[in-house]
């Protein structure tokens, strides 16, 4: 089995109603649909959603990449080949969702080829899954109006809620409307989508303790002082009175692996000794020196 041909065809369906959040407001579902065919007649089939404003990906740029760049790369190969399609993959950075579509409809190929399903060959943990329902920026009693809705019309009860307003007592206000009406039976995890900063999450999970939350994605840019495993390290050190677990604080897409590994690796304070005043005074002046080249314009710099 071989693959033949691929295909990335962009599409756009409008939303009833605007889906409002921290980082934007989309509208329209503009999607790009992936369909990778094989000289044996399958056809797998992927979506992928743009988001511009976290992955820095288009329509346009999802269609050109795997036209343009990965399909000439991919076409001939096998599609169990996994090991080698990924690498081809990694030689161009960046362009996450282009890749992950990709790799979903081999996945599809690969499932329909064997007569499986794809979770039975990812392990099978589980033949059930439950359904979210993604709530966007609105007054309390009518996220709850319609999360109650959707519970009653499809039975889902996971609702995303999505965060990072200003005032803070908005997503507070929400948050308590929310597990009130719905009872403690219900999911619900937040997404401020970078919408505060660290001290302000810090702030809303202080203002939201026993409400149960199972999780917060995306509190605040990963590029802040306060943000990584130093963050969570703090907030899971407090000492919680309804001893309750924290919610899960994530990242994606936001915080390189890379950067993880240097944050969580990084000696905490009382685990390392004080520097000298000599050592520390060093590393001060090397910094202002670091700080004073960079700072300065390049016309003006020393030559180097």
């Amino acid at each position: 089995m071989k693959i033949e041909r691929i295909e990335a065809i962009p599409y756009s369906i409008p939303y009833a109603r605007p889906l409002k959040f921290a980082s934007g407001e989309v509208t329209s579902a503009d999607h790009v649909l992936v369909r990778v065919y094989t000289d044996t007649g399958i056809c797998g089939i992927a979506d992928t959603p743009p988001r511009p404003y976290t992955y820095g990906e288009t329509q346009d740029s999802i269609v050109s990449v795997v036209t343009k760049v990965f399909a000439p790369q991919l076409i001939g190969l096998d599609p169990l080949d996994r090991s080698k399609v990924q690498q081809l993959l990694r030689r161009t950075v960046n362009n996450p969702t282009a890749k992950g579509a990709l790799d979903i409809a081999l996945w599809d190929v690969i499932g329909i080829s064997l007569g499986a399903p794809v979770h039975k060959l990812l392990g099978g943990f589980t033949d059930r899954m439950r359904v979210s329902h993604m709530l966007g920026f609105k007054p309390a009693a009518e996220l709850l109006e319609e999360a109650l809705r959707f519970r009653e019309t499809y039975g889902i009860n996971t609702f995303k809620l999505k965060t990072g307003r200003r005032p803070l007592s908005l997503d507070v206000e929400a948050c308590h409307v929310l597990r009130e009406g719905l009872g403690a039976d219900a999911e619900i995890y937040l997404d401020a989508n970078r919408g505060w900063t660290a001290n302000e999450a810090m702030e809303v999970l202080r203002r939201t303790e026993g409400l149960g939350l199972s999780m917060l994605e995306e509190p605040c840019d990963a590029g802040e002082a306060l943000g990584g495993a130093g963050w969570c390290r703090a907030r899971a050190s407090r000492s919680w009175a309804t001893k309750a677990s924290p919610p899960s604080v994530t990242s994606p897409g936001n915080c390189s692996p890379a950067a993880a590994t240097r944050s969580a690796s990084r000696p905490r304070a009382a685990d390392s000794p004080k520097p000298s005043k000599s050592s520390a005074s060093a590393r001060v002046s090397v910094w202002m020196s670091r700080w004073a080249t960079r700072s300065t314009p390049r016309s003006a710099a020393s030559p180097r």
